[in-house]
Order: structure tokens, then sequence, then C-alpha cells
């Protein structure tokens, strides 16, 4: 995450609802996009300072810190 400007972690975000997560994660680092994923969706493994994944589960509930990447 070194060179990434912004805030980089959400781990505060585990258990919310993902598009508020994504709203909140858009709010605090306006240079990424959000973007909320079923967990288990596959992705690509490039890294990229403008993209965070929110992964969620079936109840669209965040599973994991979502993170710059």
């Amino acid at each position: 995450m070194s060179g990434c400007p912004g805030k980089s972690s959400w781990p505060e975000l585990v258990g919310k609802d993902g598009e508020v997560a994504k709203t909140t994660i858009e709010r605090e680092n306006p240079n990424v996009n959000a973007i909320v994923l079923l967990d288990g969706t596959p992705v690509s493994s490039d890294f990229r300072c403008d993209r965070v994944r929110v992964v969620v589960d079936s109840k669209g509930h965040v599973v994991r810190p979502p993170k710059i990447g």
C-alpha cells in the first residue's frame, strides 16, 4: 500500500452493509473506487492504488477488511 495516497484499509467496516462500506470508503479516500463483490467472485491479482474491493457475504455484509489493491 505504500505510495498510494490517503487511507488504505478499513477494518472497522467488517460486518457492515457492503453498500454503506462502499460509500464510507469513497468518502474517506476520494482517490479510490470501491467495488462490492460477493465472496468467492474471481478477481484479478493486479495491484491498483485506485481500487478497493469490498467483499460481502450472501446477506451483503462485509466479510474481511477492505483495503487498497
